[in-house]
């Protein structure tokens, strides 16, 4: 075995990992809309005090679930607690509230099992570097291990793995326990509570009409987020929902109160109220009501942005089969294979921008290349998804112009990046810069956008494993890419271009290294290179039978070669002396011989058949 390849600075290269499978990114499973609602006093006063008092239920059955525990669903109580619901709203509304409190105590769970395995891991990767003398560094299997840089960084670090263990112990308490911690509202909500005053931009100390200004803005953002107005829709109702129902073509809103607001604010027969304002959905409005018509199944969800002081009506759908038919399933997702027939779109997804490129089927670069401007940091939520959308429809019409039939796109999650942290980031300002572009680059979002978007653009996506890109990249296409693409291109090609490339290659089945440069084997090279070597074609054999080895003496008489006759109206072109009597496959009826150098050179120059074997003309 020969010696292992080293880096730049002397240190053993690490062993390449193996690489996952391409896949096509499965279309959306469900669909969701908003319009707004312009309500009258009379329809805002209705719905705050409906949403107050399910809310409060809400509240209350999530405490009722988390003390049952971690059971399993026939053992929830769900029936008793909807019963217990039922008396004080509806039956409807009571379904609503117990499905929605076992869907947050199960994502809980699942967050409380995560949170378990970032401790263990942030803990490992903790002990190993303790266990290595600070300033050096050890191997561990096939795994080089640094220590820490001095002392007394070594000492923090063990102060914070003592932190860490402490928590790996509770959160394990917890969750054999069956507690979980949820946040009705919010977390970062209620965290803002306890630090309303600290968190204050008014001079301090703040006067009393600042501080009473400021608490009835947080009061107000908390009783808007823990109101609960929320109706499973059922298949076969009318309009698809018994509790809120719209008609699609007057957009009026009919909504069922609960039982001890009925005698208040009921207008309409059985327990009902009808709102003032009307729906109208402008995006996707007519699947909406091709839904409706047909008996299918609307979820909808009522909301109020205490911000910009405006009421929300959002209208949701699966788009999966539930059982054996279902109109509202969608159409599979196309083959992998169907889709690297045709060009890709290849996208290097980073901290501030996008770089694209077009590949054609066979895995070379079209055109010129093209990046998105993606600058999130320091934004508002509503204008980073903005911006985000805004990206990813440049990208949809790219590809669409260049009659791309998918978009491929990096695997991206760094779930194990940021469990870990301080410890595989780096350290320092160029471990906190690193973190901090990493947490800066939205993966998850940016898939799920894209997923749906181009979905209902009509184009596919597929994920590739992302390990290797940059460097591959950097090695094999960034100084050809620059060499080949003209001066007056609007976009220079970049590094992030170079692994779009290979990301593209990787999803279209190609190897990341590009052919060499130079004249590529042709027919009649193959031919004449089949022909020196005796070899015999798949075509012409006429049975089953394999044709015989050669033996192993001929390998040093084949390979010799004779000068040829040239001139100068004559190429120069390799001659092999033919092989001795015996040593080719034998003739029989399963096996045909494949023509010889002597044969060929006959064509070629037309000599007789004694030249080139040792005898006069």
């Amino acid at each position: 075995m020969g010696k292992r390849a080293r880096g730049a600075k002397g240190r053993e290269q690490r062993p390449y990992r193996a690489l996952s499978v391409p896949f096509v990114v499965a279309p959306p499973s469900g669909c969701r809309i908003r319009t707004r609602l312009h309500l009258s006093p009379a329809d805002e006063e209705v719905l705050r005090a409906a949403g107050t008092h399910l809310g409060a239920l809400a509240g209350a059955d999530l405490a009722a679930r988390v003390r049952i525990g971690n059971v399993s669903p026939a053992f929830n109580q769900r029936a008793a607690r909807k019963k217990a619901l039922t008396a004080q709203s509806s039956s409807r509304w009571a379904g609503s509230i117990t499905r929605t409190s076992e869907n947050q105590y199960q994502l809980a769970r699942r967050a409380l099992d995560a949170h378990i395995g970032s401790l263990r891991r942030a803990i490992a990767t903790i002990t190993a570097r303790l266990s290595v003398t600070p300033g050096t560094r050890e191997q561990h299997g096939r795994q080089v291990v640094r220590g820490y840089a001095d002392g007394a960084e070594r000492r923090s670090k063990q102060w914070r793995l003592q932190i860490l263990q402490g928590d790996l112990r509770q959160a394990v308490r917890e969750r054999a326990g069956g507690r979980v911690r949820v946040t009705r509202g919010g977390r970062g909500l209620l965290d803002a509570r306890h630090h309303l005053y600290d968190s204050a931009g008014a001079p301090k100390p703040l006067t009393e009409a600042d501080w009473q200004t400021r608490l009835a803005g947080w009061d107000t953002q908390w009783s808007a987020r823990r109101m609960f107005l929320t109706a499973d829709g059922e298949a076969g109702a009318p309009f698809g929902n018994y509790t809120i129902g719209i008609d699609p073509a007057e957009g009026t809103i009919a909504m069922v109160l609960p039982g001890p607001l009925r005698q208040v604010y009921a207008n309409a027969p059985r327990g009902r109220y009808v709102l003032d304002a009307a729906a109208h959905f402008s995006h996707r409005g007519a699947q909406w009501a091709d839904r409706i018509a047909s008996g299918a199944s609307v979820r909808y969800d009522i909301t109020y942005d205490p911000a910009r002081g405006r009421w929300y009506l959002d209208a949701s759908w699966s788009t999966t089969a539930k059982g054996q038919t279902d109109k509202g399933q969608t159409a599979p997702a196309p083959a992998l294979e169907t889709l690297r027939r045709h060009s890709v779109l290849a996208v290097d997804v980073n901290a501030d921008h996008l770089a694209a490129w077009v590949l054609d089927p066979c895995g070379n670069p079209v055109g010129a290349p093209h990046a998105m401007p993606l600058e999130l940091s320091g934004l508002p939520a509503t204008t980073r998804d903005a911006r985000l959308r805004e990206a990813i429809s440049q990208l949809l019409h790219l590809a669409q112009r260049h009659e791309c039939a998918a978009l491929v796109i990096e695997n991206l999650d760094f779930a194990d990046a940021r469990a870990t942290g301080r410890e595989k980031l780096g350290r320092g300002r160029r471990g906190r810069a690193l973190r901090r572009m990493v947490a800066g680059i939205p993966t998850a979002k940016f898939r799920d956008r894209l997923s749906g978007m181009a979905h209902h653009a009509g184009l596919s996506v597929i994920a590739v494993d992302p390990a290797y890109t940059s460097r591959w990249g950097a090695q094999h296409w960034l100084n050809p890419l620059k060499g080949q693409t003209s001066t007056g291109s609007a976009t220079a090609v970049s590094g992030h271009h170079a692994a779009a490339v290979v990301v593209g290659r990787r999803g279209l089945g190609c190897t990341a290294r590009r052919r060499n440069d130079g004249p590529r084997q042709t027919s009649a090279t193959a031919a004449l290179r089949r022909a020196e070597t005796g070899a015999v074609r798949p075509e012409d054999r006429t049975g089953t039978t394999a044709p015989a080895a050669s033996s192993h003496h001929t390998s040093d008489r084949t390979e010799r070669t004779a000068p040829a006759r040239t001139s100068r109206s004559t190429p120069v072109v390799r001659q092999t002396r033919a092989r001795p009597p015996g040593k080719h496959p034998p003739h029989g009826p399963n096996t045909v011989r494949g023509p010889s150098i002597h044969d060929q050179q006959l064509k070629l120059f037309g000599m007789p058949d004694t030249a080139n074997i040792g005898q006069s003309p």
